[in-house]
C-alpha cells in the first residue's frame, strides 16, 4: 500500500514537471510573424497623395530620401518594430495590398502597395548622401593687447566621422540621418613664437554635454571672441543638425598655453 502511494506522488510530480517545462515562460520573447513580414515586401505609396512613403525588402526599410539611413524591421503581434533602439508602430490593417499603422504622433498612415514600375526610380541612389555642414574653411585674426601683437588661426575641417541623428519623416516615421563631424583645429602665435596648438573634437565637451546630446551632436564651429588678461576666449558651438539645439562654450587658452572651458548657453 505505501509503495503504491510512493509511486503515485512520484508520477504526479513527474507530469507537473513536464507541464512547468511545457508551459511558455513568461519572459520569453514573442515569435516574429514571417507571414506578416512576407506581405509588407515591395513599394509602399500613401493611400491619398500616392507619394512613395518606403520600400521593403528583406528584413530591411528603405526610404526615398538619400540622407535617411536604411533600418531593420520585424512584425510582432500586431506591432511593427523598427530600427535599434526599436520604435514600435501599431498595426491597424494589413493585407496584401494594404498596410495601416498608427505614427508616434498618433496618426493613422494608410499606405498601398504601389504597382507603378516607376516607382522604384525613388530609390535609385548610388549611395546613401552623408551630409557635410560646411566646406574646409580657415580663419585668421590680429589680436592687439599690452601693447604686443598676437595672431589666432582656426581651420574647420570636415571629417569623415558619422554621426547619426534621429528625426521624424512626413510619415510620422522615425528615421536615421547621417552627417559628417568636424574636426576644429586653433592656435595661437605671438610673434614667430606658437603659444597654443590642438585640434578639437567633440569628445573633448564629454565633461560639460551631456552624452544623449553630444551623441547626436557635430562640433559645428570654433571663433576667436575676445582677449583679457585670463587669455585669448573662443566660442565653440556644438549643435544637432537641422535643429535649433546647441550649446554655446567658451574655451580660453592664457598666455602660458594652459586650455579650460565653461558652458555659456544651451
Amino acid at each position: 500500500m505505501l509503495r503504491n502511494v510512493v509511486v503515485g506522488w512520484a508520477l504526479v510530480c513527474v507530469l507537473m514537471v513536464s507541464c512547468r517545462q511545457g508551459a511558455k515562460s513568461p519572459d520569453a520573447t514573442p515569435a516574429e510573424d514571417k507571414e506578416a513580414k512576407g506581405l509588407l515586401q515591395g513599394i509602399w505609396v500613401d493611400e491619398e497623395s500616392e507619394s512613395v512613403a518606403f520600400k521593403v525588402e528583406g528584413d530591411s526599410v528603405f526610404y526615398p530620401d538619400d540622407t535617411s539611413m536604411p533600418t531593420s524591421f520585424k512584425i510582432v503581434g500586431d506591432t511593427l518594430i523598427m530600427g535599434n533602439p526599436p520604435s514600435r508602430y501599431p498595426i491597424q490593417k494589413q493585407t496584401a495590398n494594404s498596410f495601416w499603422f498608427t505614427n508616434q504622433a498618433g496618426d493613422v498612415i494608410r499606405l498601398a502597395k504601389s504597382t507603378d514600375p516607376n516607382a522604384a526610380l525613388a530609390f535609385v541612389h548610388e549611395k546613401l548622401k552623408v551630409i557635410s555642414l560646411t566646406e574646409v574653411l580657415k580663419k585668421d585674426t590680429v589680436v592687439m593687447y599690452g601693447g604686443e601683437r598676437y595672431h589666432c588661426y582656426i581651420a574647420i575641417n570636415p571629417t569623415k566621422y558619422k554621426v547619426i541623428r534621429k528625426t521624424y519623416n512626413d510619415d510620422g516615421v522615425e528615421v536615421d540621418n547621417v552627417y559628417y563631424d568636424q574636426i576644429i583645429h586653433v592656435s595661437v602665435y605671438h610673434g614667430a613664437e606658437q603659444l597654443y596648438s590642438r585640434d578639437f573634437k567633440k569628445s573633448m565637451f564629454a565633461h560639460l554635454v551631456p552624452e544623449r546630446f553630444l551623441s547626436q551632436a557635430v562640433l559645428s564651429n570654433i571663433d576667436y571672441s575676445s582677449v583679457g588678461s585670463d587669455g585669448f576666449h573662443f566660442d565653440a558651438t556644438l549643435c544637432i543638425p537641422d535643429a535649433a539645439s546647441c550649446y554655446l562654450l567658451d574655451a580660453v587658452i592664457s598666455f602660458d598655453g594652459e586650455m579650460r572651458m565653461e558652458v555659456i548657453d544651451y
